[in-house]
């Protein structure tokens, strides 16, 4: 299934276009084109061919609104970064419990309260 096979590696703009999607829902290339491309100094027919590529890595789905597809995203950001994280920890053979360990001693960022859901998901976790 979709979900047990590795992610394909995804480029700078495949990561934004997906941003866009998962803030707006489902988009056309020209919406997601006015709020990247300038930014971003990409053209119309780049962002269309991005959204090409995540259709076929099967991370987008779209539908013919009249004269032009719209896309929506087919996973949710979590799940997908959660897949991200066993593809890197299965790539290099690593101990999940050392890794993810090691991941939050390292993050400076995870506050009280991230640390407290953490804390909850894994009992909930455990004792399920």
């Amino acid at each position: 299934t979709m979900n047990d096979s590795p992610i394909p590696v995804l480029g700078e703009l495949e990561t934004a276009v997906l941003d866009h999607l998962w803030q707006h829902q489902r988009a056309s290339a020209k919406t997601i084109h006015a709020a990247l491309g300038q930014q971003r100094r990409c053209s119309l027919s780049t962002v269309q061919s991005t959204l090409e590529r995540l259709h076929r890595k099967q991370l987008v789905s779209r539908r013919k609104t009249s004269h032009a597809y719209t896309y929506a995203p087919c996973v949710e950001r979590e799940a997908l970064v959660a897949r991200l994280m066993r593809d890197v920890l299965k790539r290099f053979n690593g101990d999940f419990a050392a890794s993810l360990s090691a991941f939050v001693g390292t993050s400076d960022d995870l506050d009280q309260e991230t640390l407290e859901k953490l804390e909850a998901l894994l009992r909930e976790r455990h004792d399920g």
